[in-house]
């Protein structure tokens, strides 16, 4: 069986993905969903977000805002397309020899 690599993400996308949760007003489970991410995971995001009142405050009004539910929507179809292709390709680097001929 093949063992799941962990994932990092930036903070920058950490932030923006728990600010699409508080400003949509959405789940966390449907955002989650939407961006590949588990529950748990974007969960801890948005407290840590919702306890930073301060460091909020403090940054500036030219950042980035999150991006829109259909830039979220792209990014989560192309991460699951990203993932096919990888399971594709290492199914066909693990075939015997004469069967890379007829795939290529």
């Amino acid at each position: 069986m093949q063992e799941r690599q962990r994932r990092s993400f930036t903070e920058e996308y950490k932030r923006q993905a728990a600010e699409l949760v508080v400003s949509s007003g959405r789940s966390i489970t449907s955002v989650g969903k939407e961006l590949g991410l588990r529950d748990s995971v974007l969960r801890r995001w948005v407290e840590k977000l919702r306890q930073e009142p301060a460091a909020a405050a403090r940054r500036p009004t030219t950042q980035a805002t999150p991006m829109p539910a259909d830039q979220a929507a792209e990014i989560a179809r192309l991460r699951e397309e990203n993932e096919r292709l990888r399971m594709e390709r290492d199914i066909l680097k693990n075939c015997p020899a004469p069967w890379r001929a007829c795939a290529g």
